[in-house]
């Protein structure tokens, strides 16, 4: 008897526990391990205590959860008989099920203490014959085949295949196939006739027999194809050998004729014309497939394409350099009569045939100043004014010297450095190269990028500039270098003392004006798409958002904000949907309707109603601005702390300050013991910014004085300046970007270090009409002028006190 005969023999009831399989299908004459957890284990629980039977159902992937059982699971099971139960090899509780024979869900009849239904025997329906017989031996081949070109399939399983004689057994045992998916293996549990179910085996191992074959020829296609490249090499080897001997040509020797070329017509000097010969020669001995050749062919490529000797600049026109100039900037006149003297030098050394030579190359000029000054656009102008090509090469976060002088031609897929690509780009050997953000250059372990513009920038050296992908000379004599830079501390000592700095301070609000009707209005009415007669923006308009939406040296957010206000004016217009709409006014109410609440007010209004504030300036990358310093007495022990983030030279400011003060407390009328009985803490607002340096020394001392008298401090006054121990006012910088600073934030009366008197000259006339200069030597002339005086005999003391020379009321 078969077993598929004793299979539908079983002498069991109707009616078996069942157990859900998710994604997973049994099938009859296989052996499976089931993991059990809280959802089945009820179901083998209640199987091993009766006959060990069981029914394995599968529940169908796009069931209802919410149905019932029965509507979730596939209507045909399994009847399984638990072989073992207990520990799997994973250490997981489990059992161990033989598929025996398929059957018919019917009914349910329980659900606790574990699922139970009644169910139907469906055997596998055979006929056997020759028919049967040929498909098998069909299946069987074909699988051998697909298991012949799977990697790891052992002879064992093979070998199993081949011995199975029962059809059914043969298509049921293939269900474990991974290229099967659920609903095929679902299918074929579905299909009740054997030679139909195999007929689908057959089919679906044919389809992974015809992908297998695809695979296994494209990896021996690869194969063949290293194989292939080494005989190719041989026999090029052998028909070089055999064109030179008949004298014919090919297409490598048509390139290396074309690159001779090349090669001739660029004004090569002399020895890197021996170079270019040398190269030319080995690349006519390398192969042309070996990676070598291609380097080599590279190189050369870069040698004729650069310009050797190609110059496009033209003969320098004063008149037309200063027509260039005041059409680009507005203002700046101390920056463009410097660049002028610079174009007039290079005019009279060319005149007098002295613009060769190393005596004859000038100084490299950088544009330092606070963001959106011009400072790029004036190399931009230059470059105009020379008729030159311009070359703009950011250098912010470079920190990889290669990037500027090449990779060695060693290393796969090297290249020169940026200086020299920027250079063939330009088509010429004298353009105008600006070095943008030089002061943002970083370094770490691939080099300093600093380092290898020393060469670039030296007068004296650059016109034997070698890139290291080259490894030959350029000469860079005849580029004019310009350099820009936000904060020049930051620039290496080295790379700054080759280098001539033109300070950039700032534009002052008349300046902004101008700068605003004349550039920046038209270009953002060009940039949004409206036309001149569309929109008309009035003066007061451009001053409110200078005033209120803008704090900045430069006019970039200036620009920005104009932009801002034309788009609502284009949102008008389209939403009018007239043909010829009437101009549309831009004043004061549209801005502000435009670009929201004001965000920036006077500050110098908003204050001083307490002592112990005074007004101090600093010098920021982005411009000049105004601090206030806060001073606090508490009674205490002697305590002093320093708060808003502070460096080390501004502590050290704080405490030189407070033991000046406490030196002079008679002389201002301070209690000697209030020192002794007070607690001091100082404190800069804007607590999140660090801020360092010497020159809030004395406004530290003005707002500790003003504490411990109790007098206020002028509110229409600010102060500058390193103090020392003695109560000397020393010298400090950046004295034009913080007045200018200052007049923005609407104080109009500084105080400042005499001997920083002269820096004042180079001030706008206008801005220097508009405020007051007080000049110190002591911080005792800055409490006379900087205390409020009123009826206390303190400071009649403080009027009193000695002082090196009398106030200049303004300069």
């Amino acid at each position: 008897m078969s077993e598929y005969t004793d299979a539908a023999q079983l002498s069991i009831e109707n009616v078996l526990p069942l157990l859900v399989l998710e994604g997973a299908v049994v099938f009859p004459h296989t052996v499976i391990s089931i993991t059990l957890d809280d959802g089945n284990l009820h179901a083998a629980e209640a199987a091993l205590k009766g006959d060990r039977h069981i029914l394995l159902a599968v529940k169908r992937p796009d069931a209802d959860a919410s149905a019932e059982l029965a509507a979730q699971l596939f209507p045909i099971a399994v009847i399984g008989r638990i072989e073992q139960s207990g520990v799997l090899p994973g250490g997981a509780s489990g059992i161990i099920v033989r598929g025996l024979v398929r059957a018919e869900l019917q009914d349910q009849v329980a659900s606790e203490p574990a699922p139970s239904f009644r169910f139907v025997r469906r055997p596998d329906v055979v006929e056997l014959t020759p028919a049967l017989d040929q498909l098998m031996v069909e299946v069987r081949a074909v699988i051998d085949a697909v298991l012949a070109l799977r990697p790891g399939m052992t002879q064992e399983i093979r070998n199993f295949v081949r011995s199975i004689e029962d059809p059914g057994h043969l298509a049921d045992n293939t269900g474990y196939s991974p290229d099967y998916t659920l609903e095929e293996r679902l299918e074929l549990l579905a299909t009740f006739d054997v030679t139909a179910r195999l007929i689908k085996v057959r089919e679906a191992y044919r389809q992974q027999l015809a992908l297998l074959e695809v695979q296994h020829r494209l990896r021996q296609e690869v194969q063949d194809s290293s194989t292939r490249q080494q005989r190719e090499f041989y026999l090029r080897q052998q028909l070089r050998a055999i064109q030179k001997e008949l004298g014919e040509d090919d297409a490598e020797a048509t390139e290396l004729d074309d690159l001779r070329e090349k090669l001739a017509a660029a004004q090569l000097p002399e020895a890197t014309r021996k170079e270019a010969d040398r190269e030319l020669s080995r690349l006519s001995r390398i192969n042309g497939s070996s990676p070598e050749y291609q380097m080599v062919r590279t190189y050369l490529e870069w040698l004729a394409e650069l310009p050797w000797g190609v110059y496009t600049g033209k003969p320098i026109d004063m008149a037309f350099a200063r027509e260039v100039l005041d059409a680009d900037h507005y203002g700046l006149e101390r920056v463009k009569e410097r660049l002028l003297e610079y174009l007039a030098v290079k005019q009279r050394r060319a005149a007098l045939g002295e613009d060769t030579g190393r005596a004859g190359r000038e100084p490299i000029l950088a544009f330092v100043g606070p963001p959106g000054v011009g400072k790029t656009s004036l190399g931009q102008s230059i470059a105009r004014a020379l008729g030159r090509t311009f070359v703009r090469m950011s250098l912010g976060g470079v920190r990889d010297e290669a990037e500027l002088r090449g990779f060695r031609r060693t290393y796969i897929g090297s290249q020169p450095g940026r200086i020299i690509q920027e250079l063939r780009r330009a088509g010429t050997a004298d353009p105008v190269i600006l070095l943008d953000e030089i002061d943002k250059i970083g370094s770490d372990y691939r080099g300093d990028p600093a380092a290898a513009l020393l060469e670039v920038l030296d007068p004296e050296q650059n016109y034997t500039f070698t890139d290291h992908y080259l490894n030959l000379p350029f000469d860079l004599s005849k580029v004019l270098f310009l350099a820009t830079a936000n904060n020049w501390d930051t620039v290496p000592p080295a790379l700054r003392d080759r280098m001539e700095v033109i300070e950039l301070a700032g534009y002052v609000e008349s300046e902004k004006l101008r700068i605003a009707e004349t550039h920046l209005v038209p270009r953002q009415i060009q940039a949004n798409g409206l036309r001149n007669e569309e929109v008309l923006v009035e003066e007061q308009a451009l001053r409110a958002i200078i005033n209120g939406y803008t704090r900045e040296a430069g006019v970039r957010n200036l620009e920005r904000n104009i932009g801002g206000v034309l788009r609502k004016v284009v949102r008008q217009i389209t939403d009018t949907n007239h043909v010829a709409p009437p101009p549309v006014i831009v004043d004061g109410a549209f801005v502000r309707r435009s670009l929201g609440r004001q965000r920036f007010y006077n500050e110098a209004q908003e204050r001083i109603d307490q002592p112990g504030v005074a007004t101090g300036l600093v010098w920021t990358p982005v411009g000049g601005d105004i601090i206030f310093v806060e001073a606090v007495a508490v009674e205490g022990n002697r305590e002093l702390k320093i708060t808003g983030q502070l460096g080390d030279v501004m502590r050290e400011s704080a405490e030189a300050a407070l033991t000046y003060v406490r030196s002079r407390a008679q002389t201002l009328g301070i209690d000697p013991r209030f020192f002794e009985t007070h607690a001091i803490h100082i404190h800069v607002p804007a607590g999140a910014v660090p801020k360092d340096g010497p020159s809030a020394g004395i406004t530290i001392a003005t707002a500790l004085a003003s504490a411990a008298t109790g007098h206020l401090v002028r509110e229409d006054i600010a102060m500058t300046g390193e103090i020392a121990l003695r109560g000397r006012v020393l010298p400090i910088g950046g004295i034009k970007e913080k007045a200018l600073g200052a007049h923005r934030a609407g104080i109009r009366t500084i105080i400042l270090p005499r001997r920083n008197m002269a820096e004042l000259d180079e001030m706008p006339d206008e801005i220097r009409a508009e405020m007051t200069f007080i000049p110190v030597d002591t911080l005792d002339e800055v409490l006379s002028v900087a205390l409020r005086p009123d009826e206390r005999a303190t400071l009649g003391a403080i009027l009193a006190a000695p002082r090196s020379e009398e106030l200049l009321p303004s300069v």
